[in-house]
This record gives structure tokens, C-alpha cells and sequence, in this order.
């Protein structure tokens, strides 16, 4: 059997009311220790900066142009074009009383303005800080905004503005909102106004130490309030500097000419890195030009060679290239299926993605390369887990490699990530990064162990690329890491090979396909308002996009329903109506709306039960906690069938 990670330490039972621990994995590259770090590589100033000096007329930063309403061609910014704007900014930023350890605001959506105005804080040794729709917990003092996010931070009850001291618009301000932000106190600046300002009054760079604060990065707070997680500029540089080491193992090489398509936000830790380490390597980051449902026109015109996303990005293409094979002559599905079983099984006898079938390739798979642009080579999926059926498909037909990841803002990104055609990885994570150490510990509520077989428990990650604590909340920080290691709230399995599988959420949290987090007792907390709802158990899967719910009815509220609508019989019978479930399902979504909860936190479809929730059934504890796993394994079937409806528009 081929490992992919080594073990370092052994496991340990649990005593004196600790948790068991399971063994401590590394990756193979630090078997012996982490390696040393690149000597050039100590803060994100200095990624930047060695590869404006490497790479000065390479591409860097690419964005389409809105002509005459219409999205134009891409069009390019080199190193060198981008450094000197970098520097214009962080010269106005300094001539607006900006000083090292200040925090700036970025607010908005994926743009060269948005890179530049975080080299600027690097250059100065300021503090970027990537914000969501709130931004009173950061204590701002200067924010970078794109033109459609101006009016929330200009709203009068937004309680942040009243700190700022500028604000510098992506593109231009209004005269209106330029208005409203003087009479609050903000001098407002349109982006080439802030350039000049940092042309006429030049200062020399501050860059950081590599223990200085680069980045406070929100978790998105789904659970609760977001979090501020603080990562130094020497985790941020590590991290690139593993992901380089990494990268080294394989045959196939990043290059200069290497193009990734942006559209997973810069306020989320994947998409960060990743750019990163582009720039690290000289090579070229386009961005999307804002509509998600027109990604494929960007795929068309950009022709990356890197595409990152949450499954459901890759599920819409899966069932896009499904569509488009569905409307084939007969005759050529078979052989799309008979070319696909062919590759398929050469790749799992252990042959390379581009070795298994250049014939299948050339009649069938290159036309799917095609619809992804062509010269696609890496799929990075990350956010939540994709099915294997999927990731097995898009391996065999886009004729690229496709790896799974999994990490945290907390991990600075991937703490463990795939290797390229190792079929044994899909529907796995990959194996622990190389500036990281893992292990399992016992979660005895759910019933995971790290010492039974399978060894199964609570993710704890320690290492070189761990965040230093959360912003303001040393108590969280206490409570998240316990002895040097990170408690994660995921629930792990690893492999005998060293690979890790994603299972569960410890605090029933979970992420629906498409990237987005629920909070599930919240949901049923929301739901159980309803007054035709008794009791409900929401359920949401990481390999779909909907949540459904059983639902026990309110008896007498059934009734009051049952003969307002002419219908009659026991609750059972009731219960066995599809009126009564649209009915009920009604209800949720007016409670949903009422709420005000987000289109994923809607309930899709439902299961009605006569019989409440009950320890004869062992689906609740003896105090009445609902025993998630006994109530999967007991609607299971039901739930099955209910997803396959609703994939079929039959609900």
C-alpha cells in the first residue's frame, strides 16, 4: 500500500476525564521536522516584491471592461505597472494619517483595486483587513470600497462610519455620496484621485517583520458572530513556501505562463492563497467580471489553466456536460460511455490522467477541455466535500487534474490537499500539509473514536501556518487551543495510507454544497415556530445544495387544517397527503421569510411523521437532545428518496 503520510507519534488512551488522542501525522516532506524555509520568503511583502524583481513585464492582474454595456476582452496589468500603483497607494494612505499597525478596510468584490490596495498595507506594515456586511468589530480606520457597497457604509445607522477617516472608492463616488461621507467626517476618494494623491506626496515603504499582524480575516459567522482570525505575515509566507515544496514532487510544474480564473472571494482564506502563490511564481490571476452564471464566458475568454470553486460550482458543470450528452445521437453516448469506462478503469490500475486513454481524450474528453476553455491543467476543489461520483467524472473527462483540500481561515488555507492522479484520493481530503501536524480526538457525545478502526474524531491541527488567536476574543482563542493544537469542529477519519475523509461537523454545522455554513439547531430553533410544527429535525448534506426536514405535525393544528380543506382520517393518514405537505411546507417558507433567513437556509422539501421524537426509537436522548446519526440512519431511506424528487422537480 502506497502512504502518504507519517506517523510521528503514537496515539494515547483517555484518562482523567481527557479524551482519547490518536496518532500525529505529518506529510511525508517533514517526516524528520519541518523543512527550513525559503531564506527570500519571510512576509507577503516579500512574495510580491521578488517576483516584481523576477517577473516585471509578466502579466499579473487581469479584469474585463464593460463597453457600451457590454464585457469586453481581458486586459492586463504587468508587475512592474502593478508595484508602481501599490506604491501610489501606500503613499496616500500614509499622507491620510495612516500608520503601521493601522487596519484598512477592503469591501467588495475581486479586482486588481482590491490586490493593490492590500500590497499597499503589506508595503507599510499596515493591517488589511477583508470585510463582510459588518464592519464595526474590526475598528476601521480606512476603507478601500467597490462603487455598489458605498451606500451601506454611508447609511446612517451604520455605526462603523463614524470611525473612518477616508474612504477610496474602486472605481468613482457620486457627487451625492461624496456629500454624505464629508458631512460624517470621511474624506472621500475615487480611486485615481487617491493615486494622485500618492504621486504628490511620495513616502518610502515600511515593510513588516515577519511577526507583524498582516491580515485579520472574518470567518463569514454563519454559527454566530464572525471572527476575527489574526495571521501574521510569517504564516502567510509559510504557507506559499509549503505549498511550493509541495508542488516540487510532481513531474508537472507550475510556470510564468500559468493563469488562474478569480471568482471564489479575496475574503475567503482559498481564494487568498492561491493568489499568493501565483504571484509567488510570476504567473497571472484574471478576475470574473461579477455574474457567477456567466462564468463560462469568462472561462471561454480567459482560458486559465487553474479553476478553484465549492462543489456546486463543479456539480454545474457536471450536470452541464450531462445535459449536453443527453442530447447525443444514441449511437455516440455509447461510445462517450464506452470511451469513459476505458479511461476509468486504466486510471484506477494506477496509470496518469494524460497516459490512460490519449485516444478516448482525442474522440470524446477534449471537447469537454473545450467547454472549460481548453487549456485548463488543475482543479482545485475546496469549501465543503464533493461526491465521488462527480469528482470521478470531471477526472476522467476534463482532462486535467482534480484535488480535493480541506481547511480553515484559522489554518491559513489547505491543511491537507489531494495528490494528482492518485485515484485512492477520491472523495478524500489528501493527506496533512507539509508545515502542519494532525490528529483525531475522541468526540465520546457522537460516539468517534481515534483509536477504534476506523479511527474516527475531532480534527486537531498544530504547525507553523496556525493562526495567532482571534481579534478581541481571547477566550475563544483559549477554548479553540487546547496544549498547542486546534480544535477544529470537524469530524475526520484517517485512512491506513495517511489520507484523511471528511465526515461530520462536531457541533452539528454544516456546509451544503455550494460552499454556504448552517447551523442546524438554529434552523430547527427558527422552524419550531410554526404552529403547525411539533417538533422538526432539519437535515442538510455536504453533497447537496438543499436542506430538508422531518417534520412531527402539531396534532390539532393538522386537524384545524384537515377540515378547512375537506380532508379527513387519523394523523397518520393525514400525514400520508401531499396537500398536507405542501401545506406544511408553506409554512416553513413563510416562517423562513418572516425570519429573514438566506435562500439556503430554506427548507426544500419535507417528511411527515405521526410519531414524535422519542427514546423508544433511540432518535433522542433522556434529556431530549435529537441523536442526529440515529435519525439519519432512521429516515435514511425516505430522505433518499425525497432528495431524488426534489433533483427531479417532482416537489
Amino acid at each position: 500500500m502506497k502512504v502518504f503520510a507519517a506517523q510521528v507519534e503514537e496515539g494515547k488512551e483517555g484518562r482523567d476525564g481527557k479524551p482519547a488522542v490518536g496518532p500525529v501525522y505529518r506529510n511525508l516532506l517533514a517526516r524528520n521536522g519541518f523543512p527550513p524555509s525559503a531564506s527570500d520568503l519571510t512576509t507577503s511583502w516579500d512574495i510580491f516584491c521578488t517576483s516584481v524583481e523576477k517577473y516585471p513585464g509578466n502579466k499579473m492582474l487581469g479584469w474585463r471592461k464593460f463597453v457600451d454595456g457590454k464585457v469586453g476582452p481581458y486586459v492586463w496589468k504587468t508587475y512592474k505597472e502593478v508595484f508602481e500603483e501599490v506604491l501610489q497607494v501606500g503613499s496616500a494612505l500614509r499622507a491620510s494619517g495612516a500608520e503601521p499597525g493601522c487596519r484598512i478596510g477592503i469591501y467588495g468584490a475581486n479586482c486588481p483595486q482590491w490586490i493593490e490596495a492590500m500590497e499597499a498595507c503589506n508595503a507599510h506594515s499596515l493591517i488589511c483587513v477583508p470585510l463582510y456586511d459588518t464592519l464595526d468589530h474590526a475598528e476601521i480606520d480606512f476603507v478601500f470600497i467597490q462603487d455598489k457597497k458605498v451606500s451601506e457604509l454611508l447609511n446612517p445607522n451604520c455605526r462603523s462610519a463614524a470611525r473612518l477617516k477616508a474612504i477610496v472608492c474602486f472605481t468613482s463616488l457620486t457627487e451625492e455620496e461624496k456629500e454624505r461621507a464629508m458631512d460624517i467626517g470621511i474624506k472621500p476618494y475615487s480611486w485615481h484621485e487617491f493615486l494622485q494623491l500618492g504621486k504628490e506626496n511620495k513616502s518610502e515603504v515600511l515593510p513588516p517583520q515577519p511577526f507583524n499582524i498582516c491580515t485579520i480575516m472574518y470567518t463569514s459567522g454563519t454559527s454566530g458572530d464572525p471572527k476575527g482570525v489574526v495571521l501574521t505575515h510569517e504564516t502567510v509566507a509559510t504557507f506559499v513556501g509549503g505549498v511550493d515544496l509541495f508542488m516540487d514532487q510532481f513531474e508537472d510544474k507550475m510556470t510564468t505562463d500559468d493563469v488562474y480564473l478569480s471568482f471564489l472571494p479575496l475574503a475567503h482564506i482559498l481564494d487568498r492563497m492561491i493568489e499568493e502563490y501565483f504571484f509567488r511564481k510570476g504567473a497571472s490571476v484574471g478576475y470574473y467580471h461579477g455574474d457567477l452564471n456567466a462564468l463560462r464566458d469568462d472561462l471561454m475568454e480567459l482560458k486559465p489553466t487553474l479553476l478553484a470553486g465549492v462543489p456546486r460550482v463543479f456539480e454545474k458543470i457536471h450536470e452541464g456536460i450531462k445535459k449536453a450528452l443527453e442530447e447525443l445521437r444514441p449511437l455516440r453516448r455509447r461510445i462517450f460511455d464506452a470511451l469513459y469506462k476505458y479511461k476509468l478503469y486504466w486510471m484506477n490500475m494506477g496509470y496518469k490522467q494524460k497516459d490512460a486513454s490519449p485516444l478516448a481524450d482525442l474522440l470524446a474528453f477534449r471537447k469537454v477541455k473545450a467547454r472549460l476553455g481548453g487549456r485548463l491543467r488543475l482543479v482545485i476543489c475546496g469549501g465543503a466535500p464533493l461526491s465521488v461520483e462527480v469528482e470521478e467524472f470531471l477526472r476522467v473527462t476534463c482532462c486535467a487534474f482534480l484535488i480535493q483540500g480541506y481547511g480553515l481561515t484559522e489554518t491559513c488555507g489547505p491543511t491537507t490537499v489531494g495528490f494528482p492522479d492518485e485515484m485512492c484520493m477520491a472523495g478524500t481530503v489528501g493527506p496533512v500539509a507539509v508545515y502542519s501536524e494532525m490528529r483525531l480526538e475522541e468526540v465520546s457525545e457522537m460516539g468517534y473514536s481515534p483509536l477504534d478502526d476506523p479511527p474516527c474524531g475531532e480534527i486537531c491541527v498544530r504547525g507553523k501556518t496556525l493562526f495567532s488567536g482571534y481579534y478581541k476574543n481571547p477566550e475563544l482563542t483559549k477554548e479553540s487551543m487546547i496544549d498547542g493544537w486546534f480544535h477544529t469542529g470537524d469530524i475526520g477519519q484517517i485512512f491506513p495510507n495517511g489520507v484523511v475523509k471528511i465526515i461530520d461537523r462536531k457541533k452539528n454545522l454544516i456546509k451544503l454544497s455550494q460552499g454556504e455554513y448552517v447551523a442546524l439547531e438554529y434552523l430547527e430553533n427558527v422552524y419550531s415556530i410554526a404552529p403547525i410544527v411539533e417538533d422538526i429535525w432539519v437535515y442538510g448534506n455536504s453533497f447537496k445544495s438543499m436542506l430538508v426536514a422531518v417534520v412531527v405535525p402539531h396534532e390539532e393544528e393538522t386537524k384545524k387544517w384537515a377540515y378547512s380543506s375537506g380532508h379527513a382520517g387519523s394523523l397518520s393518514e393525514l400525514c400520508a397527503l401531499d396537500q398536507l405537505q405542501n401545506y406544511v411546507l408553506s409554512e416553513l417558507k413563510s416562517t423562513a421569510g418572516r425570519k429573514k433567513l438566506r435562500g439556503f437556509e430554506y427548507i426544500k422539501g419535507v417528511i411527515l411523521d405521526p410519531h414524535p421524537f422519542d427514546m423508544e426509537r433511540d432518535l433522542v436522548t433522556a434529556t431530549l437532545k435529537k441523536k442526529r446519526n440515529k435519525l439519519l440512519k432512521h429516515y435514511q431511506e425516505e430522505i433518499d428518496q425525497l432528495y431524488g424528487k426534489l433533483a427531479a422537480g417532482r416537489c
